[in-house]
C-alpha cells in the first residue's frame, strides 16, 4: 500500500477538527488514537472498495464464516503491519511528538468472542485474506461483550465489557442493509398461485437486524475482505402514547428487548428465559446473514437459485449457527415458491460443519417448548427434516430401533442441533487428528458410519502475523535476521533456522529476547496489578478459559504441593518459578469460580509467606484477553497444555506459545499430539494417561481415587488442606472440589478428569522441567527447534486444507 506521509498528517489533523473540534495540541489520547484509526481506514478503504468490486464483476465461489463469536483483538496495530504502513504511521506521529506505542494501548479489545473458538474465527479471516480468497465473517456485534473480570477477594466478579464506550473507529454502519428478523407468532398457511401451500407467521415480534462492517486486511496483498456483524434493534420500538401516559418503562419495553439480542455475548442460559436469548441470539444472526446474502444472489443472479451452491460455501462454526439450515429452506420455500426437494438439495450442498468438542454435554441440544415458541416455523421445518430422515434410517437399519433413536434429530423432548448439522452439511470436520478419530469412533461413531465421506480433519492452526510479527517483534526480527522474510507468509521457511539450534551464540541471544519479553510482562503487571515478577524465574504459564477438563486444578494442586515440599524439606531447592493463571469462568458455571478463588487463595498464602520468596509465585492475571495474551506469549517459558487426555478438541493456545519458543508440557490431547510430532518427544515434556487408557478405565468402571490419595501420602495432604481450615478457616468454600475429586457430586463419579490419576506423572514431568531449565544452552536450543518446527501450525496452512477439500475457492487478485 502507497503511504503519503504528507496526505496522511493532513488526514489526522483534519480528522481532529472535524470529529472533536480540536488541534493537536489540544487533543487526548483517546482523540489521537481515534483520528489515526479513522484516517488508516481511509487508506484501507481503496483496497476494500475495491476487493467487493473484483467480487462482483466476476462472480466466484465465496465462503462465509458463521460464528458465534469473532475474538479480533485490537484492530489498529493488526492493521497497519498487514498493510505494511505500521513503522510509516509511527514515524509520522513521532514528528508530530506523539508516541504511537501509548495509542495502540488506547484501543479496547474488541468484546466479541472469549475463547478459542472465536480466536480461531479472527485467525481464519486474517488467513483467507492475506491468501487472496474470497472469504468473510458473520456475527453478533454484542455491545457488551462477555464480561471483564474482576478479582475482588479472590473471587471472580463480572462487570460489563462496555468496549463500545467510545465508538468502534473501525466499524462502518450499514443502515441500509438493514434486515427483519422474526420471532414467536402464529404459523398460517395460504394456497399459492400453484396451489402448493405457502406457510407465513403472523402477529409475529419483529426486530431489526442492522448489520456493521469491519475490514479484514491482508497481509502483503491488496485484497480487504469484511466481518459483518449484526445489531438488534426494534423497529418500532419507542411507543409516544405510553410515554405521554406517564408509563415509560413499558414504553421502551420492546426497544430493550430487541436491543437484549445483541447485549452480551454468552448471557448465563441456566434459567429458561435464558436459553431463549441465547437461542434469539443464534437465529437472529443466521437468519440476517441467510438473508443478507439471498437478496446479494438475487440482485445479481436472479432466482435460479440452482447457483447458489457454485458461489457460496457457509461454515458453520460449532453448533451455534446451525439453524442456518432449516432458515435456509424457509427462504427458499416460503419467501420463494421453491419445493422441498428442491430447497434440500441447495442446503445440502452449501453447508459444512467444523465440530469443536467431543464432550457429550457440550453438543447443543434445545428444548422443544422453547424452541417452538420462539421459531414455530422454523421447529416445522425442522421437525420434516427429521420426519424424511428417520424413514431413511429404517430403510438402512429397519431392526436396529436403538440406534434410529440415538440419531433423532428430536428426541426426549430436545432438539439436537450437532445431529441436524452433519445430516444437513456436505462436510464434517474435526479441529485435530485425535479429537476426529474420537469423533469417528466414539461420540459421533453412528454419523460416521452412515455418511463416511463426509468427514474429515482440519487441525487447526494460528496466524503468524498476529502473534509472532505483532506480538513478539524482537524474536521477529531475530527470526529474519537469521532466514529472512518470507514466513510471514509461509511459517514453514521457519525450518531453516534449525540450523542455528546448536549456535551457542545464536542460544543466548534467543535466551536475551526472551528474559527482555520476561521484563516488559512484569512491567506490565506490575503496573496493572501491583504483582513483582522475578525474571530469572520459569515462567510458567496456563491461560485458557476456566473448565475442568482443561485442569487448572491439577495445576494449582501442584503449586500447593510444591510449597509444602518445599517448607518441609530444607534440602530441595528447585529453580525459582513464577506460576500464571489467565482464565475466565463461564458466569454460571460455580465449580469453575471455585477454582478461580483456590488460585487466588493459594497465590495469596504462597506470595506473603517469607519462607518461599525468591521460590515460588503464583500469579492470576485478571481479565485475560487478546491484548494481555500478546504480552504472555512471548514472555512464557513452559506452556501448561494439561487437559485430560481425549477432551481438548484442539487448542491453539498450544500453537501460539510454541512459535514464541514456549515448551510444551501437556498430555497427548487434541494438537499437542501434532505438535510433539513435529517438535519431538525430546523438545516437550508429556505425561498422564491417554485417550485409550482412559477409554479402557471408562469401560471397566474400574476407576477409584482413593488409591492415589493412598500410594501418595503428599498428594493426600494436599487433598486434605482443601478442607482442613489451612487455606479456608470455614472449612467450606473448597469442599465442593474436595468431594467432586474424592467421593463424586451431582450424580457424576469421583474425579471426572482424572486429576489424582494424573497428579504423580504431571509432578514428575515437572520436576523433568526444572531439571531441563538448569541447562539454559540445551534449553535454548529446544525452544529454537520448537519454533523451527512450528510451521504446520499456521492458520495459512489450515485455510489451504479447507480450501482443497471443502470449499473449492479460487484466488482473486485485487489491482
Amino acid at each position: 500500500m502507497k503511504f503519503d506521509a504528507q496526505q496522511f498528517k493532513e488526514a489526522l489533523t483534519e480528522r481532529l477538527k472535524r470529529q472533536y473540534g480540536k488541534d493537536i495540541t489540544q487533543a487526548n489520547r483517546h482523540d489521537l488514537f481515534d483520528a489515526v484509526s479513522a484516517s488508516a481506514l481511509e487508506l484501507i478503504m481503496n483496497n476494500w472498495m475495491e476487493t467487493r468490486r473484483q467480487y462482483d464483476k466476476k462472480p466466484t465461489r465465496q465462503v462465509y464464516y458463521l460464528s458465534a463469536e469473532f475474538l479480533m483483538g485490537r484492530a489498529l496495530g493488526n492493521n497497519l503491519i498487514n498493510a505494511l504502513i505500521r513503522d510509516s504511521v509511527a514515524e509520522v506521529l513521532k514528528e508530530m511528538n506523539i508516541d504511537y506505542n501509548l495509542l495502540e494501548d488506547e484501543e479496547p479489545d474488541a468484546g466479541l468472542g472469549n475463547g478459542g473458538l472465536g480466536r480461531l474465527a479472527a485467525c481464519f479471516l486474517d488467513s483467507l485474506a492475506t491468501l487472496d480468497y474470497p472469504g468473510h465473517g458473520y456475527g453478533i456485534r454484542y455491545e457488551y461483550g462477555m464480561f471483564e473480570q474482576h478479582i475482588e477477594n479472590g473471587y471472580q466478579v463480572e462487570y460489563p465489557d462496555n468496549w463500545l464506550k467510545h465508538r468502534d473507529p473501525w466499524e462502518i454502519k450499514r443502515s441500509d442493509l438493514a434486515v427483519t428478523v422474526k420471532f414467536g407468532g402464529r404459523v398460517a398457511v395460504r394456497k399459492g398461485e400453484n396451489g402448493r401451500d405457502c406457510f407465513y407467521v403472523e402477529n409475529a415480534e419483529n426486530v431489526t437486524a442492522i448489520p456493521f462492517d469491519m475490514p479484514i486486511v491482508g497481509y502483503d496483498t491488496n485484497t480487504v475482505n469484511t466481518l459483518r456483524l449484526w445489531q438488534a434493534s426494534s423497529p418500532n420500538g419507542f411507543d409516544l402514547q405510553l410515554f405521554n401516559n406517564m408509563e415509560y418503562n413499558r414504553a421502551v419495553e420492546r426497544q430493550n428487548s430487541a436491543e437484549n439480542i445483541s447485549r452480551v455475548l454468552y448471557p448465563n442460559d441456566s434459567g429458561p428465559s435464558g436459553k431463549a436469548l441465547r437461542l434469539k441470539q443464534q437465529y437472529f444472526f443466521t437468519s440476517a446473514s441467510l438473508q443478507d446474502l439471498i437478496r446479494h444472489f438475487v440482485h445479481n443472479h436472479g432466482t435460479d437459485f440452482s447457483k447458489f451452491p457454485e458461489l457460496h460455501v457457509i461454515q458453520l462454526n460449532d453448533t451455534h449457527p446451525v439453524v442456518a439450515i432449516p432458515e435456509l429452506m424457509r427462504i427458499l420455500m416460503d419467501e420463494y415458491g421453491m419445493g422441498w426437494e428442491d430447497s434440500w438439495g441447495i442446503v445440502a450442498k452449501t453447508f459444512a460443519y467444523t465440530n469443536h468438542t467431543i464432550l457429550a454435554e457440550a453438543l447443543e441440544k434445545w428444548p422443544i417448548d422453547i424452541f417452538q415458541g420462539l421459531l414455530p416455523r422454523i421447529y416445522q421445518i425442522v421437525e420434516e427434516i427429521n420426519r424424511r430422515f428417520l424413514i431413511e434410517l429404517r430403510g438402512k437399519y429397519p431392526a436396529d430401533y436403538a440406534k434410529q433413536n440415538r440419531m433423532s434429530i428430536i428426541a426426549n423432548g430436545m432438539i439436537h442441533m450437532a445431529w441436524l448439522a452433519i445430516h444437513g452439511s456436505f462436510s464434517v470436520n474435526g479441529v485435530a487428528a485425535l479429537h476426529t478419530e474420537l469423533l469417528k469412533t466414539q461420540e459421533l461413531k453412528d454419523w460416521a458410519e452412515l455418511y463416511p465421506k463426509k468427514f474429515n480433519n482440519k487441525t487447526n492452526g494460528v496466524t503468524q502475523r498476529r502473534w509472532l510479527l505483532s506480538a513478539n517483534p524482537e524474536l521477529a526480527n531475530f527470526i529474519t535476521q537469521k532466514i529472512g522474510h518470507g514466513w510471514e507468509k509461509d511459517l514453514s521457511k521457519l525450518k531453516q533456522l534449525e540450523k542455528f539450534a546448536d549456535d551457542s551464540a545464536v542460544q543466548k541471544d534467543f535466551l536475551a529476547i526472551k528474559r527482555r519479553n520476561k521484563e516488559r510482562l512484569a512491567d506490565y503487571l506490575k503496573v496493572t496489578q501491583n504483582e513483582f515478577l522475578d525474571p530469572d524465574s520459569i515462567f510458567d504459564v496456563q491461560i485458557k478459559r476456566l473448565h475442568e477438563y482443561k485442569r487448572q486444578l491439577l495445576n494449582v494442586l501442584h503449586i500447593m504441593y510444591l510449597y509444602n515440599r518445599i517448607l518441609e524439606d530444607p534440602s530441595f531447592n528447585p529453580p525459582a518459578r513464577t506460576y500464571i493463571f489467565g482464565a475466565k469462568a463461564a458466569s454460571g458455571y460455580r465449580r469453575a469460580k471455585s477454582i478461580i478463588k483456590l488460585i487466588n487463595t493459594v497465590a495469596e498464602r504462597i506470595n506473603n509467606d517469607r519462607r518461599v520468596r525468591g521460590k515460588l509465585r503464583v500469579v492470576f492475571v485478571e481479565n485475560y484477553r487478546v491484548s494481555v495474551a500478546e504480552k504472555l506469549f512471548p514472555a512464557s517459558d513452559v506452556s501448561e497444555q494439561i487437559s485430560t487426555a481425549g477432551k481438548e478438541a484442539s487448542g491453539t493456545g498450544n500453537m501460539k506459545f510454541m512459535i514464541n519458543g514456549a515448551l510444551t508440557l501437556g498430555t497427548l490431547d487434541g494438537a499437542n499430539i501434532e505438535i510433539v510430532e513435529e517438535a519431538g518427544n525430546e523438545n516437550a515434556f508429556i505425561f498422564g494417561l491417554t485417550a485409550d487408557e482412559i477409554l479402557k478405565i471408562e469401560k471397566e468402571h474400574s476407576y477409584n481415587p482413593q488409591k492415589y490419595l493412598e500410594r501418595n501420602p503428599h498428594l493426600a495432604k494436599v487433598m486434605n488442606q482443601l478442607i482442613d481450615g489451612t487455606y479456608d478457616p470455614t472449612h467450606q468454600l473448597f469442599k465442593e472440589l474436595y468431594d467432586s475429586l474424592v467421593y463424586g457430586i451431582e450424580g457424576q463419579r469421583p474425579d471426572v478428569y482424572y486429576v489424582l490419576a494424573d497428579f504423580d506423572a504431571y509432578a514428575a514431568a515437572q520436576e523433568q522441567v526444572a531439571e531441563a531449565y538448569t541447562d539454559s544452552a540445551a534449553w535454548a536450543k529446544k525452544a529454537i527447534l520448537n519454533i523451527a518446527r512450528s510451521g504446520k501450525f499456521s492458520s495459512d496452512r489450515t485455510i489451504e486444507d479447507y480450501v482443497r477439500d471443502i470449499w473449492k475457492l479460487k484466488k482473486v487478485t485485487v489491482n
